[in-house]
């Protein structure tokens, strides 16, 4: 009973989502444009766009690469650690103590550093987890 409940709310949550999105592509403007308002919105977004950073290819790669140089906590070796933003060779001596750990917050709930550290490394470090192989199901 109350499984079927749940599926009932999120089957009607999904409808009402899809259908406001469906009425939103279906209404056209009111007012119709001149040729001069077009083009000036045009120059207009793309001088927005090109304040923005718009994700180009280029932006993309340089955002994998920024990705590629996280510091994994779960492995990284002490002159690893050592060389993020305020960690100390004892702070170092506890990450490496500590590990494994699930997230880079364990950082802080587990009293490894304190929080003004962990904002200053926070956007550089990554807690991979180890890729274990799923249990083997028996054949029948």
């Amino acid at each position: 009973m109350h499984q079927s409940l749940i599926t009932s709310v999120a089957l009607a949550a999904a409808l009402l989502l899809s259908s406001g999105a469906s009425l939103a592509a279906d209404q056209k403007p009111t007012t119709s444009a001149s040729p001069a308002a077009v083009a000036s919105a045009a120059q207009t977004s793309e001088k927005a766009a090109k304040k923005r950073k718009v994700a180009t290819p280029a932006n993309t790669k340089a955002a994998n690469a920024a990705a590629a140089k996280l510091v994994d906590i779960n492995s990284a070796s002490k002159a690893e650690l050592m060389k993020l933003p305020g960690v100390s060779d004892a702070d170092a001596d506890k990450i490496i103590a500590a590990r494994p750990f699930l997230t880079k917050t364990r950082l802080v709930t587990k009293n490894i550093v304190s929080m003004e550290i962990y904002q200053n490394i926070s956007k550089l470090v990554i807690a991979k987890q180890k890729d274990t192989p799923a249990p083997k199901t028996p054949a029948k």
